[in-house]
């Protein structure tokens, strides 16, 4: 073995799993991306040793010839023969999971995304948010267990207003046993109502009283159920305006999602992150929403 202040190379002949050299080196088997990324087919002998890195690089993912940029993905519903476009039926859903597995890319949480926006931390080269909005049951009975499945982390964002009507929507005690198994829960508002306009006669009055319940309160609410601290929020049809951004960000949270298509470079703005709707189905259309890095000569 072999170690500098940097990397650590370690003989791949006395059979130790990578899994075990990441909880040794980093504490935790989920760090284990930080090997596999590090990894050089073309190095010399790289069939010798596995390299680890001690210390984390390109924090805000800046190289060279480019910078990388996070997709998140958007999900509501996952029920089998539905026409609707929010849904994704459970076969395409483990498809759609099977691509990204094979691929290399990893799901990350809401805290690792904010700390590579505040340029403060290294991610996955191939890393992508997976979201499901509305609080729909299925998310529970459907997707939880096929993300759990392929080791996968999702977001789920509800409206408070929801929780528990039917039997078709997440209950209070449904987003403990998330929470439990490693999902986080973000705020999709009160009542799900357009936050970024005043509706039909309401005044400048009601319509501030408005998006304080909408905002404020929906964290207030999670927070106080749920024993958190809501840190991301998405906004009702993914619109908003400069005043619902500044008293998001007044509430607490520390990010917020739209539904503008795009990924996400380290310089986005955290309250206006762009997200993806996934209402075409197919991989083709799927593969164009994976957008992790763009090329761009820095020297």
């Amino acid at each position: 073995m072999y170690q500098s202040k940097t990397y650590v190379l370690y003989p791949r002949d006395r059979g130790v799993a990578i899994e075990n050299l990441a909880r040794q080196y980093y504490g935790s088997e989920r760090d284990i991306w930080r090997i596999e990324d590090a990894h050089n087919p073309d190095s010399p002998g790289n069939d010798d040793f596995i390299t680890i890195p001690l210390k984390e690089k390109n924090k805000g993912g800046v190289f060279v010839n480019g910078y990388q940029t996070v997709p998140i993905l958007c999900y509501h519903k996952f029920l089998p023969n539905n026409p609707s476009p929010l849904n994704t039926s459970p076969d395409i859903f483990r498809e759609h999971l099977t691509f990204l597995k094979d691929n290399g890319f990893r799901t990350i949480s809401p805290d690792m995304l904010l700390d590579f926006l505040k340029y403060r931390r290294q991610i996955p080269k191939k890393a992508v948010m997976i979201t499901i909005d509305d609080g729909f049951k299925s998310g529970l009975k459907t997707a939880a267990p096929i993300l759990l499945e392929f080791g996968f982390s999702a977001v789920f964002f509800v409206y408070t207003d929801y929780i528990g009507v039917s039997g078709k929507a997440l209950t209070w005690q449904d987003l403990r046993l998330l929470r439990a198994n490693g999902f986080y829960i973000g705020s999709h508002s009160t009542s799900h109502s357009d936050l970024s306009c005043k509706l039909e006669d309401e005044t400048n009055d009601a319509y501030r009283e408005r998006l304080y319940t909408e905002i404020v309160v929906s964290k207030q609410t999670l927070d106080r159920k749920l024993n958190q601290n809501t840190t991301i929020f998405s906004f009702p049809y993914g619109r908003f305006n400069k005043y619902v951004m500044a008293l998001s960000r007044k509430a607490g949270y520390e990010m917020a999602v739209s539904v503008e298509r795009g990924s996400n470079p380290f310089f986005s703005n955290p309250l206006a992150l762009k997200r993806d709707m996934i209402l075409k189905k197919d991989i083709k259309t799927f593969k164009t929403r994976l957008h992790t890095f763009t090329r761009l000569s820095l020297k």
